[in-house]
């Protein structure tokens, strides 16, 4: 892939619990097309995902402003999300994503957390099926479909989307903001 994001500086948010694939494969693909990658999490260290992957955080979320970056990557598994929407400072960091206009690709999950952050009201967006209450209650419009891109939030279902899920994070960060 060209280097369609050098320059970009992306945040990738993630706690223990994490589905492996939809954090690492995003995330080698981001990185192939350039981008500077800060992996965040609660606490600096090593994080595991739900099928043993081990990630080391650069930064902790208490260490960290959105301001700092041009997109934000959140992967799903359903541990990793509910945990960071209990995390106050990273719900905070989340919404300021959006405050800023600056774009933001999440899968299955990770919605979760853009509920808790607030962001879903007249979005069209998609996530693992079982959030789809969750969503339309938080005013959100949820669809059954591979990919959902909506003025620079990119979601998408399961860890078969990862090819088409990643490409569109990739064209969405490159965009940049979306006033």
């Amino acid at each position: 892939m060209s280097n369609i994001l050098d320059g970009k500086r992306i945040a990738l948010l993630a706690t223990d619990g994490f589905e492996d694939s939809e954090l690492t494969k995003p995330l080698e693909a981001v990185k192939d097309a350039g981008a500077d990658v800060t992996i965040i999490s609660e606490k600096t260290g090593t994080f595991t995902g739900k099928n043993g992957t081990e990630i080391e955080a650069d930064a902790s979320v208490e260490d960290v402003v959105a301001a700092d970056f041009d997109g934000l990557l959140l992967p799903g598994g359903v541990a990793n999300p509910d945990k960071l929407r209990m995390n106050p400072m990273a719900v905070e960091f989340v919404k300021r994503f959006f405050d800023d206009a600056k774009p933001v690709a999440a899968i299955c999950h990770a919605p979760w957390l853009l509920i808790e952050a607030g962001v879903v009201s007249g979005k069209k967006l998609t996530s693992w099926p079982s959030l789809k209450t969750d969503i339309t209650n938080a005013g959100g419009k949820w669809v059954d479909e591979e990919v959902v891109v909506d003025n620079g939030l990119v979601t998408s279902r399961k860890p078969d989307d990862i090819p088409v899920f990643s490409a569109k994070a990739i064209e969405e960060f490159a965009e940049g903001r979306h006033e």
